[in-house]
């Protein structure tokens, strides 16, 4: 899980892109990472280049374009450092897939896309066979953030939003560890999402006696690990409270699980796609492999 030895960035040459660089060389620095940077293209490449579709060997000659387009990013972006730039005709989900297993990556890290209200309902199709496909950490940073909020680096404050899953004390020794690491102050939050209310029940009565068994277990599991850190449990939707937290706590980093979140279709998306979606700042989340 922690080092990160490893790390990716898919590469599509957007604005979105381009922005998480700084925050990629802070990681890259802080461990000490070798970075590949991967593209994935299809034939609509041919609309950039000058290359007929009817020459002898075209598919390489487009390949070789996009090799020097990459190389010529990496130049750019990571001046005087090492970097090894991978280009592959495909689906980009796929690829980056594929480079995962191939490269033995620890973390990829991502913007995620999506204008305007958009950004609300849709999370990005490559962004979501990643979350939902890779075993690596990912390290998503939205396209765009809360007018008036800016996340920043290297990372001072941390949120680590916990469940009540089996996959909480990896993540919060994750977390914890990012966070010493970084010199950050490290917070904690609990979501506790009541059911709808109905006509016949009114799961409001029973929100005191929910509140009291996270904060009893929270403080529990940070006995058990020796965390220090100050935590709360918020009553919400999942997202909106881990959003409204970290605004709060002026978080730079989200830190989550996803192991869970892989093996339930229903809760990936109302949880950590949401999650993902509705965050003010970037979000890096973890897969507990030993979790059940």
């Amino acid at each position: 899980m922690l080092p990160f030895r490893k790390i990716l960035l898919p590469v599509d040459y957007s604005k979105p892109c381009r922005a998480v660089v700084p925050y990629v060389k802070d990681m890259m620095h802080h461990f000490s990472s070798e970075l590949t940077l991967v593209h994935a293209y299809g034939l609509g490449a041919l609309v950039r280049s000058e290359v007929a579709i009817t020459e002898p060997d075209f598919s390489e000659e487009l390949r070789s374009i996009e090799q020097g387009r990459l190389r010529e990013f990496a130049a750019e972006m990571f001046a005087g450092q090492h970097v090894e730039p991978i280009v592959e005709l495909g689906e980009p989900g796929g690829i980056i897939d594929k480079v995962v297993q191939r490269q033995g990556v620890d973390l990829v890290m991502l913007a995620t896309h999506g204008l305007g209200p958009v950004r609300r309902f849709l999370l990005g199709s490559v962004a979501a066979k990643i979350l939902h496909d890779i075993s690596a950490a990912v390290w998503t940073g939205a396209s765009s953030v809360l007018p008036g909020y800016a996340p920043r680096i290297p990372y001072k404050s941390i949120l680590c939003a916990l469940d009540d899953t089996d996959e909480a004390r990896a993540v919060m020794k994750a977390a914890a560890a990012f966070a010493g690491g970084h010199n950050a102050e490290l917070s904690l939050v609990r979501v506790v999402e009541m059911p709808p209310i109905s006509y016949n029940i009114d799961f409001r009565h029973y929100a005191n006696e929910l509140t009291e068994a996270a904060n009893f277990n929270l403080r529990e599991l940070k006995s058990e690990l020796g965390v220090d850190a100050p935590h709360a449990v918020v009553v919400a939707a999942v997202a909106d409270g881990i959003c409204q937290e970290a605004v709060r706590r002026n978080a730079d980093l989200i830190v989550v699980g996803r192991g869970c979140a892989q093996t339930a279709v229903r809760r990936m998306f109302s949880q950590l796609y949401s999650i993902v979606r509705q965050s003010p700042c970037p979000v890096l989340s973890i897969k507990d492999r030993t979790a059940r």
